[in-house]
Order: structure tokens, then C-alpha cells, then sequence
């Protein structure tokens, strides 16, 4: 990531929107400190799309799976294999 301070990307903001463009991030610092980021279009609408959930890319994925005729482990192949005995309470004396 390029630091670029306020007054030179004033004085350069062509060439840094022409990197942007090209892929490269450009943070721009006022007094040495980091106030804003340059990014390509590309990227932003990248990093603003809605983003599906764990659940539903999941429910999506299962129904993409079944839908080709893909099988897959269904969880009884866990079964048995967690320890569910009583707990003891650990003495804190």
C-alpha cells in the first residue's frame, strides 16, 4: 500500500487514480497519519456487495449439491463419536 500525503495527491491525483485503476491501493496521510484509502472501482464494489451469510451459503451449497446429484457426508457419520457423559464441576478450592 502506497502512503501518499494530502499534498501530494493533490499535486498527483491523475496518477494515483491511474494506479488505483490498475489494482494498487494508495493511502493517503495527513501529518503522517493514514485519513483515506484509494481504491479502484473494482474494488469497492467488490468490498460493498452484500455478503451471504454461513447459513445460507451453506443451505445454497447443500441445495447445489443435491441438485447435481453430488453425495455427501449427511452428519450420521459423526454420530457416536462425541463423548456425551456427565461433566464434573471442577473444584476451584
Amino acid at each position: 500500500m502506497l502512503p501518499v500525503s494530502i499534498a501530494d495527491a493533490k499535486t498527483h491525483l491523475p496518477r494515483l487514480v491511474q494506479q488505483a485503476e490498475a489494482g494498487e491501493t494508495v493511502r493517503i496521510t495527513r501529518r503522517g497519519h493514514p485519513v483515506a484509502v484509494l481504491i479502484s472501482e473494482r474494488e469497492f464494489e467488490r468490498l460493498s456487495a452484500p455478503r451471504t451469510g454461513i447459513l445460507d451459503f451453506l443451505k445454497t451449497w447443500h441445495a447445489e449439491m443435491d441438485a447435481q446429484g453430488i453425495e455427501f457426508a449427511d452428519g450420521s457419520e459423526f454420530d457416536g463419536l462425541r463423548d456425551n457423559a456427565q461433566r464434573q464441576t471442577p473444584s476451584w478450592e
